[in-house]
């Protein structure tokens, strides 16, 4: 049995459940995205200059905090599996759609650092809980024909609170920083509400359709072992585009903060439309096959940037990394369903530790890349070489895993 909803352990679902149904499951789930990851993680980056401004902490203390949600994340991608075994995981997911809520609420009255270091671990504890959960909750329901698009359309959401979080925020903050929490809390709160009856209330479904060519139990699991790397390798990879892209480009090249600002539009559309693209390439060629798209399409529009500077150039990295920032998302999911068929438990196994990798690589490129840059151990430019480097490692133990898997079983390793 899994843990979806304890008060229908035993219900099965049709193999083809309605559109109606797969798109109710789809709007909670990227509500849930767009609260877990999108508010609470993305629309802290612009709050980060007014809370300094207005004194409630002192820049370093603001560092601090913006780390919090960061280590929240990790321990909650440890924390998922067993606290979904028992709790269940719609329950689990509506709480932390509820704590988000909270965390900004209490935001807005910023009574010591304690304080909203508190709230913000709770809100990346709530975040990893989602990530794991969420499309893990939904995908069993869903035949494999439309995984990539319906994975896709959930973790949406990532790319709806990036944007968000350079348009909403701002005219938020017109209204003063208290404000600007308080209607980030509002928005959760509505988010929260319409997820709240629209999660999967029937255990998924024991039998999947057959696929083609499923791989055998050891091949499925070195590949995944495999997979659950290049997933850390992956965070590591989007890490200078996430954190340092917008000061490279208004310090570093010297072309203002309104280009800066600018890229960083580009980077939150791509990041809309990534996860749909992404999830009906792999519809239609494979998870595997995608997966290799991605990573190869990474490592060259993040290492354009240390060597090209001309506007379009930097415009169509930004689009395709930040279209990749959540897309890589749905196409890491839906491959661990290709290779963990028949058992939702044990997916959502390989899903939180492939998460717990991805937290890892994203906070040691982080704190590592910040470290190498403040003692000049590389020019800001070799920033994004590392992380073009890393996204072709990722690829590179892609291509090795499958010919080794090729070579040992005499079996195409997609």
């Amino acid at each position: 049995m899994t843990a979806v909803d304890a008060r229908s352990p035993t219900a099965e679902i049709p193999h083809h459940p309605r559109s109606s149904d797969v798109w109710r499951w789809v709007c909670a789930g990227l509500s849930a995205s767009l609260v877990g990851l999108g508010l609470a993680r993305f629309a802290y980056t612009p709050l980060i200059p007014a809370l300094i401004d207005a004194r409630w902490f002192a820049p370093a203390d603001v560092v601090y905090l913006g780390a919090a949600n960061l280590a929240g994340y990790l321990a909650g991608a440890l924390m998922a599996r067993g606290l979904a075994a028992r709790f269940g995981a719609v329950p689990l997911l509506r709480a932390s759609m509820v704590t988000v809520t909270l965390s900004c609420l209490a935001c807005a009255v910023p009574l010591s650092f304690p304080w909203f270091l508190a709230w913000r671990l709770a809100s990346g504890v709530a975040g990893a809980l989602i990530m794991v959960l969420a499309a893990s909750t939904i995908l069993p329901h869903v035949g494999p024909a439309r995984r990539g698009l319906v994975g896709g359309a959930v973790f949406a959401g990532v790319g709806l609170g990036i944007a968000a979080s350079g348009t909403l925020v701002p005219l938020l903050l017109r209204m003063g920083l208290a404000a600007c929490w308080y209607g980030l809390a509002v928005l959760s709160a509505l988010l929260t509400l319409v997820s709240w009856p629209n999660w999967p209330r029937a255990a998924a479904p024991h039998r999947e359709e057959a696929g083609p060519a499923r791989a055998s139990s050891r091949h499925a699991s070195r590949t995944t072992r495999a997979l659950i790397v290049e997933y850390g390798l992956v965070a590591f990879a989007l890490v200078p585009h996430m954190v340092f892209l917008v000061d490279y480009v208004a310090r570093g090249l010297g072309q203002g903060l309104d280009a800066g600002a600018g890229l960083w539009v580009v980077y939150g559309l791509g990041a809309i439309v990534g996860p749909l693209l992404a999830g009906h390439l792999a519809d239609r060629a494979g998870f595997g096959p995608a997966l290799r798209v991605a990573y190869l399409a990474m490592a060259l529009a993040i290492v354009a940037v240390a060597f090209g500077t001309a506007v379009p150039i930097l415009v169509a990295s930004s689009l395709v990394v930040g279209g990749f920032t959540p897309g890589i998302v749905p196409l890491v999911l839906g491959r661990i369903h290709e290779l963990v068929p028949h058992d939702a438990a044990q997916q959502r196994t390989v899903w939180a530790r492939a998460t717990t990798s991805f937290a890892v690589g994203q906070a040691v490129g982080a704190y590592g890349l910040s470290f190498v840059v403040a003692r000049g151990l590389v020019p800001p430019s070799g920033l994004f070489v590392l992380g073009g480097a890393a996204a072709a490692c990722a690829l590179a133990i892609n291509l090795t895993t499958a010919l080794t898997v090729r070579s040992s079983h005499g079996s195409d390793a997609r």
